[in-house]
């Protein structure tokens, strides 16, 4: 069995090979590179441009058109969508050998699972699922740090070879990320509960506001404080979703029946008038929100925002953005709040990681500014 503590591969004939080199896959690559980069790392898309970027920036070592030049690598990540995934998977099956880790990225494990189930390779599939995002996607969005400190679901399948697991989380670890270990069902009971189910209410909130919106559009003004921002996760990519729902549902419909359910709930307590049962629904929301880790990356991308308390008056703004320029921290979006219902300070500064906001609040702090995080 090949070590997997960090530094004990063996550097020049250790080979990862990528089908699909979107954000995903794109951002693992990264990560292997910059932490490992003696390591041969290929890949294999049908986006020509997106290979040859690859190569161009250093990722990948190379880029092949031939399924078996993957085949040959001891690591083996599906990136693709899923269908396209299973399909190369039997491209693949004939030609794997006991040295072979597979894996995946999806963020639903049953179809997959029961493909390597179907066609015989459950003793070389190791799951996997970073739960992270971003607005964009693509190579181009791809970083060499998007994994790092988020959890990183291992899936392994049932017969899988002795020690195949817990070498791939070492590895997945050695990238920065936390692997957590699940079985496929459980992940995919988990991922409904947090992720997906919270994506249909985000949409349904919107959709709900749009129907109910006037002919001035005072609903869409005013919503750009709070609502905007609990809602902020249906601007998701509409084809994705699709997808995702109609491979998990299962577990979707029946956390969605449930949610239901607490809505009657809700909706009896306010008929009868019942101040402590309305009292009491948003009570256990709070403290068990209250008691979720800021710590670490979950299933649905953090944002790392800042707000500030800045006086109404000219120039305001253009001093808080001058003290940040001169810490040499790099902004990703600003933004100044009207409607301020639900949260504190006037002025919202996004950054692009934890750091980048820490610095800023250091900086903002000491320059006598009152911070405010989310």
């Amino acid at each position: 069995m090949r070590q997997t503590v960090k530094g004990e591969r063996k550097m020049n004939d250790f080979s990862i090979g990528f089908i699909g080199l979107g954000l995903i896959g794109g951002s693992i690559a990264k990560s292997i590179h910059r932490i490992f980069p003696d390591y041969r790392i290929v890949g294999f898309d049908n986006n020509l441009s997106t290979l040859k970027e690859a190569v161009s920036d250093g990722t990948l070592t190379e880029y092949t058109d031939d399924i078996h030049t993957i085949a040959e690598c001891n690591y083996i990540f599906l990136c693709a969508p899923v269908h396209y995934n299973i399909e190369y998977l039997r491209q693949l099956g004939p030609f794997l050998t006991d040295s072979t880790i597979l894996t995946d990225v999806g963020s639903v494990k049953l179809d997959i699972y029961e493909a390597v189930q179907e066609l015989g390779l459950a003793r070389y599939f190791v799951g996997g699922h970073p739960m992270v995002g971003s607005e964009r996607s693509g190579y181009g969005a791809a970083t060499d740090r998007l994994i790092e400190n988020a959890y990183y679901f291992i899936t392994p399948a049932d017969g899988v070879l002795p020690g195949k697991t817990e070498e791939f989380s070492t590895f997945i670890g050695d990238l920065g990320a936390i692997p957590i270990t699940y079985s496929p069902v459980e992940h995919d009971r988990i991922t409904s509960y947090i992720s997906h189910v919270p994506h249909v209410i985000a949409a349904s909130l919107v959709n709900l506001v749009a129907a109910a919106d006037s002919p001035d559009n005072i609903f869409k003004s005013l919503a750009a404080g709070g609502f905007k921002d609990i809602t902020r996760i249906a601007s998701s990519n509409p084809v994705v979703w699709e997808h995702i729902l109609l491979a998990n549902p299962d577990n979707i419909v029946n956390g969605l029946q449930e949610y239901v359910e607490l809505i009657d709930k809700m909706i009896y307590h306010i008929k009868q008038r019942d101040a402590a049962g309305i009292n009491a629904f948003f009570a256990s929301a709070r403290d068990y929100r209250d008691s979720i880790p800021n710590n670490s990356s979950g299933v649905i991308r953090m944002h790392h925002e800042l707000f500030v308390d800045i006086p109404d008056e000219a120039g305001a703004l253009a001093k808080v953005t001058a003290f940040i320029a001169e810490a040499k921290i790099s902004l990703k979006n600003i933004g100044v709040s009207h409607n301020r219902e639900d949260e504190e300070g006037v002025l919202r500064l996004s950054f692009y990681d934890a750091d980048a906001r820490r610095n800023a609040q250091d900086v903002l702090k000491a320059a006598g500014y009152r911070i405010y995080n989310r």
